[in-house]
């Protein structure tokens, strides 16, 4: 099919923008991105974030391999002075991969050498890190845990995709077990246990993470789960409001608490006859989702999510990364794309409106929170374009901070660039060609996953990787980069 990303200049994405009917804006004062912005009781140096990029290259102990390192002292000397930590599994059980990074007493001292070296290459690159704020988002990976999923609520739309045993493919049914009460109870501990190791080794800010269909962005629309975790809003809301103020009241209070966080949902796709995507099969009203219509469910809606926002503000959370989608289910609505992975679908909408959709969320959450640092999504599909949208959208106060999440991948020294040359090198931009992705779907490699990151750009340590991977039968087994 042809492909959409053929602009050559500002002018052109603005006649697009203008023929689709959406509101994406440019401007070429990339000032605004270069401003200082209070965090809780920090303050970052400018308005450029990396966000949590994982890289499936931990140990099977869950400490960070050298490739790891590697990419944390990239991310470092880069520029950016929010920089998101990757997903960092609570539990062993609650890990989304066998490569998975893991906080714990045996793998705390390898996370305290990736905060040193990090920020010994930001210093070397910027002068100094007074200014940076480096964070780790805590994860529970939910249904998507490996080796066993571990469920809050039935789906049935997500449930039939969701493998219960890897080893025969068999899918979750109806009688499949949901995480009880009690075992959610004993999971705030484990939260804060990762919590406090992740202040002891240096780290400035705990993600309590609340996207991508894990755990908690499950439980906060398991409408149809019964008990206190489940049905209300104030029951779907209870497990991630008790490990907030457990974690809250655990750290320091120079400690940032801050959630990355689905601010809709949506219906998962697939693959239709001609490729493109297509909604799977749904019966309305949904029995549960999140910042989505019961009954509209290809609608943003943002009513409990702004909600949760403001109950979370009196929780003590002053940072908020919002995002969208299950990148296992519906890729296109989290991170727009060009081309999808070898088995992927096609985007069933033009991936500007998919950008469009994350910067009108993320403008509807800063007009209803002016104060809140806020962290916007969807910018790497702009390609050489990215920080004239990214300007345009702090300078209009649509976004507070603006998250690069692959194409960080792609250059690591963005900011860097911007800085020196006040323009992007086109030879390394990523054009969301879903290589990374591609990558972490193959799942034969002897540690049982390979490790991911950008091999057109990043060919030193990818290059053979992509080799390897392409001469492998790539199975659908679902992962995901963000």
């Amino acid at each position: 099919m042809a492909k959409f990303f053929k602009y050559k200049s500002v002018a052109e994405l603005e006649a697009e923008n203008a023929r689709l009917g959406i509101d994406l804006r440019f401007s070429d004062d990339l000032a605004p991105l270069f401003q200082p912005r209070p965090v809780g009781p920090r303050t970052v140096g400018n308005r450029w974030c990396v966000h949590p990029m994982e890289g499936c290259d931990g140990e099977p102990d869950g400490s960070p391999g050298e490739l790891t390192f590697r990419r944390y002292q990239r991310f470092g000397a880069g520029g950016a002075k929010l920089l998101w930590g990757e997903a960092c599994a609570v539990t062993q059980q609650a890990r989304a991969n066998s490569r998975q990074i893991l906080l714990n007493e045996s793998t705390k001292s390898a996370f305290a050498r990736i905060v040193a070296e990090c920020r010994s290459a930001h210093r070397d690159a910027n002068g100094t890190d007074s200014d940076l704020l480096f964070g780790l988002q805590l994860t529970h990976s939910g249904r998507y845990s490996h080796p066993r999923p571990i469920i809050a609520t039935h789906d049935p739309i997500l449930d039939p995709r969701t493998t219960a045993n890897r080893a025969t493919g068999a899918r979750v049914t109806a009688d499949y077990p949901l995480i009880t009460d009690d075992e959610l109870k004993h999971l705030v501990d484990d939260y804060v246990r990762a919590a406090q190791l992740a202040v002891e080794v240096g780290f400035d800010f705990i993600d309590i993470k609340q996207c991508h269909r894990y755990l908690l962005n499950e439980l906060l629309g398991a409408r149809n789960r019964p008990g206190p975790y489940g049905g209300s809003y104030e029951n779907r809301t209870r497990f991630a409001r008790e490990t907030i103020q457990a974690v809250r009241e655990a750290v320091p209070n120079h400690i940032v608490i801050a959630t990355r966080m689905n601010v809709y949902d949506g219906i998962p796709f697939h693959k239709a006859a001609n490729a493109d995507g297509t909604p799977d099969t749904h019966a309305l009203p949904l029995v549960n989702g999140w910042g989505m219509s019961e009954s509209h469910p290809f609608t943003v809606d943002l009513t409990e999510p702004l909600r949760w926002i403001a109950d979370m503000r009196g929780l003590g959370v002053s940072l908020v990364n919002a995002t969208m989608g299950n990148p296992y289910a519906q890729p296109h609505y989290g991170r727009p794309f060009e081309y999808p992975p070898p088995d992927g679908y096609e985007s069933p909408e033009h991936p500007l409106t998919g950008v469009d959709r994350h910067f009108r969320a993320a403008e509807a959450i800063q007009r209803a929170f002016p104060d809140l640092a806020l962290v916007g999504t969807g910018y790497s599909y702009l390609q050489e374009f990215l920080p004239q949208g990214a300007a345009a959208n702090v300078r209009d106060g649509r976004v507070s901070i603006v998250g690069v999440g692959r194409g960080t991948l792609a250059q690591p020294d963005w900011v860097r660039q911007l800085l020196d040359s006040g323009k992007l090198d086109r030879k390394r931009v990523c054009r969301t060609f879903s290589y990374c992705t591609a990558i972490m779907r193959a799942k034969q490699h002897p540690l049982g996953q390979y490790a991911t990151g950008c091999p057109p750009f990043d060919k030193e340590a990818y290059g053979e990787i992509w080799k390897e991977v392409q001469q492998l039968s790539v199975k659908k087994s679902p992962s995901a980069s963000e």
